[in-house]
Parts: C-alpha cells; sequence; structure tokens
C-alpha cells in the first residue's frame, strides 16, 4: 500500500522529471540569470530566511546539540551574503552542457560527435549545513539539471525557506520552479521513497558522515555516487625535507579537523623517525592534537596512546591522529591499501622515484606529492565550486564540479544514410 509520505516524495519526483526535460534545452543565458536572480532573492529576503534559521537553532540547542554542529547549522547574515556571492560566482563557471568532447567524420561521411548533457533529476542527501541546499541548486541548475534536496530535519526551517526564495527566483527569471524542490518530509521514510524513485530519479549523491553514506549505497536502487569519508594518510618519506614534512602534516590534521580531507594518520619513514618523531609529536601537541600510536611513537612521547586496528580505520573528524612507523615505501603502501578510504594520500619526499612509485600504487581519487591532503577540494582545484567529492571510480573521482553533473550522448549526422 503506497502511503501518504511516498505519494507525496514520487509525485514531487515527478514534478523534478517534468521540470528537467524543460530546463535541459535552456540556453546558458537563461540559466545563468536565473542565478543571478538567486543571488538577489536571498540578500533581499535575508531576514526571512534568519527567522526560519533561528527556529532551527533554537530546537537544536534544545535537544542538546552540539556546539559544533549548532555553528554548522547557523546562518546569519554574513553566512547568508556569502552563499549569495557564491551563487552569483557559478555564473562565472564554463558552462558544460553542450561541450563536445570528440567528433569526427567517418569514411562513409557520417558525422559523430559526442557532447556533454545533463544527468536529469539530481538527488542530494545531506546532512545539517543549510548552505548545501543553495550550493546544490546552483551548481544543478548550472548544469541544466533539476534538483530534489533532502537535508537533515534538524534544519528544515531554514531549507524550507531556502528553497522557496530559490523557487520564486527562477520561476521569475523564466524557469520552472520545480527544477528545484525540497523532498517532503522529516522522517526517514522520505529519505527510503527518494532512495527507491528509480526511474523517476537519475542519481543520488549523498553529502554526510559514514553511517549516511553507507545507508544510502546500501539501500539505494537509484544509482548513486559515493561521496566518500576520508581516512587519509600522510607518509613521510626517507628522504622528505623534514621542515617540509612538518609543516604538511600539521596543516593536514589540524588546519580543519572536521573535513573528509583532514588527515587522519601519518606514516614515518624509520630511516628519519628518529629525527621526525619527537619534532612532530611537539607540533602536534601545539595544536591540542593527540596521537594514537605505535610501539615506536609510544616510545617517543609519554603522552602518545596505543594505537588499535579501531584507530587505523578511524576517520575521527577531531584532533586526533594515528600515527606508525614504516621500514620503507612499500610497507607504507600496504598500509594504506588496507586502511585508506580512497580519499587522499599524500608523500612527503624529494625522491622523484620515490613520489613516482607512490602515485602509481596508492589508489585514491586524490594523491598528493609535497602537498596536504587539505588541498582535495573544488574550489582550491580551480574547479569554482563543487558537489561533493566522490570516492568511487565510476563517471566521476575526486572533487565533482560543473562537468560531473553532465552524462553525454553521441549526435550522428547523416545524409540519408543506410546500413
Amino acid at each position: 500500500m503506497t502511503t501518504s509520505a511516498s505519494s507525496d516524495v514520487l509525485d514531487t519526483a515527478r514534478r523534478a522529471k517534468a521540470a528537467a526535460a524543460e530546463l535541459a534545452p535552456q540556453p546558458s543565458g537563461v540559466r545563468d540569470a536565473a542565478l543571478l536572480a538567486i543571488a538577489d532573492a536571498l540578500r533581499a529576503r535575508t531576514g526571512e530566511i534568519l527567522t526560519a534559521n533561528a527556529a532551527d537553532v533554537a530546537r537544536a540547542r534544545d535537544n542538546g546539540t552540539g556546539e559544533a554542529m549548532i555553528d554548522r547549522l547557523t546562518l546569519t547574515a554574513e553566512r547568508v551574503a556569502a552563499i549569495a556571492a557564491d551563487v552569483a560566482h557559478v555564473v562565472t563557471l564554463p558552462d558544460p552542457v553542450g561541450e563536445v568532447l570528440r567528433g569526427s567524420t567517418l569514411a562513409n561521411g557520417l558525422e559523430i560527435r559526442q557532447i556533454r548533457v545533463p544527468l536529469g533529476v539530481v538527488g542530494i542527501i545531506y546532512e545539517a549545513r543549510p548552505n548545501v541546499t543553495v550550493d546544490a541548486a546552483a551548481l544543478c541548475l548550472k548544469s541544466g539539471n533539476a534538483v530534489l534536496l533532502r537535508g537533515s530535519g534538524s534544519a528544515y526551517a531554514s531549507n524550507t525557506a531556502l528553497v522557496g526564495v530559490v523557487r520564486d527566483a527562477i520561476a521569475t527569471a523564466g524557469l520552472p520552479a520545480d527544477a528545484v524542490q525540497l523532498v517532503p518530509g522529516e522522517s526517514r521514510d522520505s529519505v527510503k521513497e527518494l532512495m527507491r524513485a528509480r526511474g523517476l530519479v537519475d542519481v543520488l549523491i549523498p553529502r554526510g558522515g559514514a553511517s549516511l553514506i553507507r545507508t544510502v549505497v546500501e539501500e539505494s536502487t537509484v544509482p548513486v555516487i559515493e561521496t566518500g569519508t576520508g581516512n587519509c594518510h600522510v607518509y613521510v618519506d626517507e628522504h622528505a625535507d623534514l621542515d617540509m614534512a612538518l609543516r604538511v602534516l600539521v596543516n593536514a590534521k589540524a588546519s580543519r579537523v572536521s573535513v573528509c580531507n583532514s588527515a587522519e594518520t601519518v606514516l614515518v619513514h624509520a630511516a628519519v623517525a628518529g629525527a621526525f618523531l619527537p619534532r612532530a609529536l611537539s607540533a602536534l601537541a601545539g595544536a591540542g592534537v593527540t596521537v594514537h600510536g605505535d610501539a615506536a611513537w609510544q616510545a617517543a612521547g609519554d603522552a602518545v596512546l596505543p594505537a588499535t586496528d579501531e584507530d587505523w580505520a578511524a576517520e575521527y573528524l577531531s584532533l586526533d591522529i594515528a600515527a606508525a612507523v614504516v621500514p620503507d615505501l612499500d610497507a607504507a603502501v600496504a598500509h594504506i591499501r588496507r586502511w585508506s578510504s580512497g580519499h587522499t594520500e599524500a608523500i612527503v619526499t624529494r625522491d622523484q622515484a620515490a613520489a613516482r612509485r607512490f602515485v602509481a600504487q596508492v589508489d585514491a581519487a586524490a594523491v598528493m606529492v609535497n602537498a596536504s591532503t587539505r588541498f582535495t577540494d573544488g574550489a582550491e582545484f580551480g574547479f569554482g565550486a563543487e558537489i561533493g567529492i566522490s570516492t568511487q571510480k565510476l563517471h566521476a573521482r575526486g572533487p565533482m564540479g560543473l562537468p560531473e553533473l553532465t552524462s553525454t550522448k553521441y549526435v550522428v549526422t547523416g545524409d540519408g544514410h543506410i546500413r
């Protein structure tokens, strides 16, 4: 029996599918005008957005939510202005739709072109950050896609207000309002219905913690682009510049701990461990980081906690790091291949041969040579914006910008050709 909630979700998906068909052929200028209208509307209706957000924040405090999560939930006039500026910036990015990836004329005269086209209906399932609501809508609209937004219940009032502003703005600009919709309902049932709307929703992108991503990947019948948890490693090679290694390590771990590109494990070659470990322990302690280390790290510092398999597997997202000394590069690679989530891995070395081996043997969406793991980010890569960071291998891998929100089609032009 179809419930009212499921019926509402499926009706929303059907409207999105119809809107996607209307949106896809719209020229770039129309979509860009809609994005500028969104930016203007966000600025004009900031008070309305903040009132809705205040209700979410008050409810979160009443429920005992931690301050870190409340900070991610909270909007201010400055944050709304920044969101509006980000939307306006998307307008400046190259439009991927219609780009010719390859083309040729066959010997028989047939002309073949492979071009980028929108995915269609993109579903985004995400947690408490209301800025994602607008970011995802802007990127999907720019790439010609309709979007279904399913944020967490903790941000429901904020997301409702933001989606209302976006829908009004794009309708004024001549695009179908149903190109951007909030998935109805605050219960898990609505999420399940979205995950099973195969044929109406073309792809789902989960953004959030490991539990959310695992649930969507395992239970969805709609194709999923898996965005990743980040169990990222920094390997300090025997040929590393130790001053550089220290800078990279502290930045990768401590510059921002709550993000997926933060380092969670450091591996150090045994040949430089005696010189590097005391300096690393001092620098990490200065940054407030607790080290969970193997026997060598424990011997180097009294404050080091014993590391277990749980530590090697952990995405801490906190001021903690796992640490081990390895006999050689091969052992570092073996450790990473066992425990990595496939997000970002880094080597610090002055030996080009070692760097090449590491890059060739490590299986991850991004591999850094003499650079912090924190650079795995759409903006840092020069993409301008991202919808998430994919750790899968099909269709998209790494920071997902506008091109990753497209598929392709072949256009074959003949002159009465028959086979």
